[in-house]
């Protein structure tokens, strides 16, 4: 999951499972053992996802830092609180929030929500957000609307991918959108709609 979230930046998400089949074939899943494969070597299996040179690049940075920093251990990086284990990672070069969410939610099991480009994409169009709305102001947008559990939190962040795969795409698809029903308005998140975005499996607006 770790390294998934590395490789997936501005990376269709079956070209990182190719290069991490590769990976796996070759037993180089550990931060031990994928930290001493000789760059060249690691950037050939990188090849897939594109920016190969740039990933290899990041990935060497985030296992040289979980080595000197947590000793290869992730659990001890994940036992932190929430916001300490996240500045931690924000520190490493080329991490950045979303990546580091990533992590945290679906590595770490911590009750955190991730922001990525189809989010941003839907609420911009639904008018629940400003047009040049921070990262940070977004997941606090979704932090205070919603109760904060883990399990809440990767299901909704993984309904709002598939949204935007099949419906809010480029060209969207309005009409057989599942979310066709919810009123537009202007704005950052409107209290009088909260409810209606309070849980993914809502009957009135997830028809599907």
């Amino acid at each position: 999951m770790v390294v998934g979230a590395i490789l997936t930046q501005q990376v269709a998400w079956r070209n990182v499972e190719q290069a991490l089949r590769h990976l796996k074939r070759r037993g180089l899943l550990t931060p031990q053992r994928l930290r001493h494969v000789p760059r060249r070597r690691l950037e050939r299996y990188l090849r897939p996802v594109g920016f190969f040179r740039v990933k290899a690049t990041r990935l060497r940075a985030f296992l040289t830092w979980l080595h000197q920093e947590w000793g290869d251990e992730l659990g001890q990086l994940f036992r932190r609180p929430t916001l300490k284990a996240r500045q931690a990672l924000l520190q490493v070069s080329g991490i950045g929030p979303e990546t580091a969410d990533s992590m945290l939610l679906y590595a770490g099991h911590h009750p955190i929500f991730v922001v990525d480009a189809y989010t941003r994409r839907i609420l911009e169009r639904h008018g629940l957000i400003h047009r040049q709305a921070s990262y940070d102001t977004m997941q606090q947008q979704f932090h205070t609307a919603l109760p904060t559990t883990e399990r809440l939190f990767s299901e909704y962040h993984a309904l709002l991918v598939r949204l935007g795969k099949t419906y809010c795409r480029t060209v969207p698809q309005c009409e057989p959108c599942p979310l066709w029903r919810i009123p537009r308005v202007r704005g950052v998140w409107p209290t009088t709609h909260q409810h209606q975005l309070q849980h993914p499996r809502t009957p009135r607006h997830h028809p599907a």
